[in-house]
């Protein structure tokens, strides 16, 4: 009794919010995360030339994640029921089939989904929907952010 206690008293509570945009899917893309923590924030963002707005979702987490400097306890917010339904229904299955979905077809974007697998057993991770651009705060500073990395990589190309 006394080990489980330690190690969840060891851990950090961390909450992340997570966004991605596209202009055009495909399109120009980017992904945006904000990590709260203890009263601090942290703002994360980039971008992609040629991508989609599911590959953008799943960067975000995949960044938020791996900023992370040691193991967390952390609650992730999405509005991407892609990414929610991904790691809490479909994913243990992918990896059981070799990444091939009930239909026996190729997961898509395999590789991100691997990488998530993998930043995903550093840490203790809860999984909470948002709604979207309905208001909520934190899920409105990701999108800004995810838009920001657009914004920032077409302004770097003109």
């Amino acid at each position: 009794m006394t080990k489980p206690q330690k190690l969840v008293k060891s851990f950090s509570n961390v909450e992340i919010y997570t966004d991605g945009a596209c202009r055009g899917n495909p399109g120009p893309g980017g992904w945006g995360a904000s990590l709260r923590f203890n009263g601090h924030r942290k703002d994360l963002y980039g971008a992609e030339a040629e991508t989609t707005n599911n590959r953008m979702e799943l960067m975000a987490v995949i960044q938020g994640l791996n900023s992370l400097s040691r193991s967390c306890s952390v609650r992730i917010y999405t509005d991407s029921k892609y990414v929610l339904n991904g790691v809490t229904q479909w994913l243990s299955n992918w990896k059981k089939n070799g990444w091939k979905t009930a239909a026996r077809k190729p997961v898509k974007n395999v590789q991100l989904w691997q990488q998530l697998d993998a930043a995903l057993e550093k840490h203790q991770v809860d999984w909470k929907w948002v709604k979207g651009h309905s208001g909520d705060e934190g899920n409105e500073c990701a999108d800004a952010l995810a838009n920001q990395g657009i914004d920032e990589m077409l302004s770097e190309k003109s």
